[in-house]
């Protein structure tokens, strides 16, 4: 119990500075470079500049209906860290100073820079099991009704139908540097969250894979498991080791191979998650 409770205070603390981040590089990268990326956030930018209303302003009234919403359709344990997420953006757009990280005549800057930092907040965000609403809080919405549409793609339209408006109000090119920013924050956001869990499988088929276990077993500390195969080229019998480990832990795998093998045939490739002992425990 203590554990958990542990982990949950650690989760919001990852909530707060991953909705500080976006909310500074909405507010100083986005803003004054008028790049609408998607979502509520986007609606503020254009609202700004178009109205004078303030960013936090919008994300909070916008944000208010699909929370009701989200609570008729799904509940409340779904949206509380959320809840909590939108909250403390709204409060960031409210009390960052407006100091803008690069020069308005530099799109493309603020395309990379407003990805890498968004990318790195929403990241902290999602590994803690939250949202920042708006959009993403939408498409949950919708997917409850079409079932046969997933929430990325929902969300993909959405998200692409707010670009599509801050395209009409600020121009086509304010548009694509958008566009290089969202796949930014996708890459490094889905990067964050896969971290911890990234790992490498490796096949190895040889004579020697008793020895090579034992090594992998005794030098390394990980199971090793061994799979009956059969060459349909030679039509001989072997057994082919099979075990998962860390990206680190690769060269001297492959150092322990070598020395016992050198002609054992090799296969890496990686594991986009893992767990069990050794690897990920995660309560969910």
């Amino acid at each position: 119990m203590k554990g958990l409770r542990k982990e949950t205070v650690r989760d919001y603390l990852w909530i707060i500075l991953g909705s500080f981040l976006i909310g500074y590089a909405i507010k100083n990268v986005f803003d004054p470079a008028e790049m609408v990326t998607g979502g509520v956030s986007g609606f503020a930018v254009i609202f700004n500049r178009l109205f004078s209303i303030p960013l936090w302003v919008t994300n909070t009234v916008m944000n208010i209906p699909l929370f009701i919403v989200t609570y008729l359709i799904k509940g409340w344990k779904f949206m509380v860290r959320t809840l909590m997420s939108t909250a403390v953006l709204s409060l960031a757009l409210w009390v960052i100073p407006e100091r803008p990280l690069i020069a308005e005549n530099d799109p493309l800057l603020s395309a990379l820079f407003g990805g890498i930092i968004t990318g790195i907040g929403t990241g902290f965000v999602f590994m803690s099991r939250a949202t920042t609403g708006g959009t993403d809080m939408l498409a949950a919405d919708i997917q409850h009704f079409m079932r046969h549409r997933s929430v990325a793609q929902i969300l993909m339209v959405l998200d692409g139908l707010v670009v599509l408006l801050g395209a009409s109000i600020f121009g086509v090119n304010a548009a694509l540097y958008a566009v290089i920013a969202v796949a930014i924050v996708t890459k490094i956001s889905d990067s964050i969250i896969d971290g911890p869990k990234f790992a490498k499988m490796v096949y190895i088929i040889s004579d020697r894979t008793e020895d090579i276990a034992r090594r992998i077993l005794q030098e390394m500390e990980r199971g090793a498991s061994a799979l009956h195969i059969r060459g349909m080229y030679t039509g001989k019998r072997k057994e082919m080791l099979f075990c998962v480990v860390g990206p680190r832990e690769v060269p001297q795998l492959k150092d322990i191979i070598q020395e016992t093998d050198p002609g054992a045939f090799v296969i890496v490739t990686d594991a986009k998650e893992v767990r069990g002992e050794g690897f990920l425990e995660e309560a969910d």
